[in-house]
Parts: C-alpha cells; structure tokens; sequence
C-alpha cells in the first residue's frame, strides 16, 4: 500500500479511521494517545510513506526536531559505537541527532553549550565534554535540557550520566594481581580529565589493597587517548630498566598501541605481560590475542540520556524539575590477553 508523491496527514487520519488531530498527536509524540490507536496510525504512517512537513511542524511547536550529541572525537571507536546507540534511542523517540566532534577545545565545547550559532538548533544537547570548566556550567541556562556524560564536578541543575570509574578500573586491576602480577603499569594518567584521574584512583586503590607499590616509571601520562599514545607510552616503559608483567590501559586504543610495543619487542601477550584495557569497542575482539576489557553499558547510557532529554523537553512529571545522577553498570570481559601464564 506505499503510495508514490506526498502523502498528506489527512488521508493517514482516513486510512487509519481516526481524526487529523490525532494522526498530528502520534506524529508529535503526545502521550495521551491510547496504545492501540498509537500502533494503529504509525502503521499506516509506514504503510503509505508518510513523512512530516518538517519546517510546518517546527513553526507549530517551536521545535527544531533536533537533538545534538557532542563528543569530544569521532575517530575514537568508542564514541562512534556511542552515537550509533544515541541515534537509534532518538530515532525511536522521534527526533534525528546531529553528531558533532569538539576535539576538546573549550571554546566549541562552550559554543554549544551556551547555544551559540551551531547549539542554538538543538532542542537537546548530549555533551561529553573535556575541557568545560565549572564557571561554564554554572553559566549555562539551567532551563536548557541538558544531559552531560561523565562524573558531576560542580553542583548543576543538569543531568548526568556515567559509569563508576573508578569502581571499574579497581576491579581490572584486581583481576591483573589476581593472576600474580607485581609490576603493573598503567597508560593513560592525564592531569586534567575527571575520567583520567578517576581511573588512576581506582588503579592506586588496588595496588594498594594489594601492597603492591606504584612504580613511577610505570605511571605514564599521555596527551590524547589513541593507538599512537599508547604506542610510545608502552615504548616507554619498555625501554626502562624496570619491566611490568601487566599493564592496565585507560582506553581500548591505548591497550591496542600497547599491544604493538609488545610484539615489536617480542614479548608474548599475556605470557610475558598481561594487557587490559577499557571500553569493549569491536575491534577488541578481533585482535590477537583478544583484549580483556572493561565494558560500559553504552546502549543504557544512550537510553537513559535520550530518555531525560525527551522528558524535560515534555516537562513530564517524571522529570520532576530534580537533577538525576545516573550510574550505568560496566563488566570485565576477560578474553585472551589476560589468560594465565
């Protein structure tokens, strides 16, 4: 039944046996619509190709239709997989996202959170953002829905959703003492990231549970979260008198880069040095050896992100005014790179 030329609302409301204002609440996404009726329309909107006068529906409700997710690189697979889940949750919801990369540059970052040219189009903002200072939030229009993903660092009336960092990278680390590994590096230390300083507490917390020591030469800092870093952060450790038989990467990529500073020196993974990392991206699952890894709930933190958003922008009850800190679950997936000696 998929008609060719544009379909118009009045004749979904004929087919379907209900009124225009109806077909117009389903298509806008009221709540008061009763679910049968609700299946009932969005079939025949799929049936006969119906699509919105998007500009009309915008004038109507002051909508864009729009909602922003803002992340710090695209290139980086885990964010990538992020925005698929994001899209699919929107998509559901009724809204189409806009993608949109920061490189961590504070003036982007603030631009769209302070609705500058490029954030002004957004009804909604998913944000991860890297270098956002606390005088940015607090000046940020609290009415603007908002959703941040990552920790809570100052007192907002925005949303956040994240995973417990440093419950995460505790538990990784555990399981490299667990196999009876002392010299344990770690690869991703930054001084100013929240997540980076959350992960080394919970690598710090561990050792010292442990009574293992944290080694400096075995700390490395690096600039950004990539293949390459993790490469000569690896070298690094490599070329120093002291050798780990362990390594906890802050991120997949890092662990990857480490992986090729192993090989290239010819030590054996995990016989020689144990490797683990975080994020569960695809591609860990396909090296060789496989990656054990720390996985977040992406698809719940997209859920939960898009669900907050679509309710502030309806002033649902449920939204209820109150700042929701959520915290997804993570897993350690545990694959060959970390098997037993």
């Amino acid at each position: 039944m998929v008609r060719k030329g544009a379909v118009k609302l009045q004749e979904v409301a004929r087919v379907a046996g209900v009124s225009p204002r109806t077909v117009s609440n389903v298509v806008n996404g009221y709540q008061h619509v009763a679910p049968r009726t609700r299946d009932q329309v969005q079939a025949v909107i799929k049936a006969l190709g119906y699509r919105p006068n998007a500009a009309a529906r915008s004038l109507r409700t002051g909508r864009t239709g729009l909602l922003g997710l803002v992340v710090p690189a695209l290139d980086q697979p885990y964010f990538a997989e992020l925005a698929r889940a994001v899209v699919r949750e929107a998509t559901a919801a009724g809204f189409t996202v806009v993608v949109d990369q920061t490189d961590g540059d504070p003036d982007r970052e603030r631009e769209l959170l302070l609705q500058g040219p490029r954030g002004a189009m957004f009804d909604g903002l998913i944000l991860s953002p890297l270098a956002l200072t606390a005088g940015d939030l607090l000046g940020a229009d609290p009415e603007r829905p908002v959703v941040l993903l990552g920790e809570r660092t100052v007192d907002t009336t925005f949303d956040h959703v994240q995973i417990d960092n440093v419950a995460a990278a505790r538990e990784a680390t555990e399981h490299l003492i667990s196999l009876g590994r002392k010299r344990i590096a770690a690869i991703g230390l930054q001084t100013e990231a929240h997540t980076g300083r959350q992960r080394a507490e919970g690598f710090m917390l561990a050792l010292a549970e442990a009574g293992l020591p944290a080694h400096p030469h075995l700390l490395r800092y690096v600039d950004a979260y990539d293949r390459a870093s993790g490469f000569g952060a690896m070298s690094v450790v490599l070329d120093g008198d002291l050798r780990p038989d362990a390594v906890f990467c802050f991120n997949d990529m890092l662990a990857v880069g480490a992986l090729r500073a192993c090989l290239t020196r010819g030590l054996r993974v995990p016989e020689d040095v144990a490797l683990i990392g975080f994020d569960d991206v695809e591609e860990t699952r396909y090296l060789t050896p496989s990656l054990s890894t720390v996985r977040p709930d992406r698809d719940q933190i997209a859920r939960v992100a898009v669900r907050r958003l679509v309710e502030r922008l309806d002033r649902r009850p449920a939204a209820g005014g109150e700042t929701q800190d959520v915290t997804v679950p993570h897993t350690l997936v545990l694959r060959e790179s970390t098997g037993p000696r």
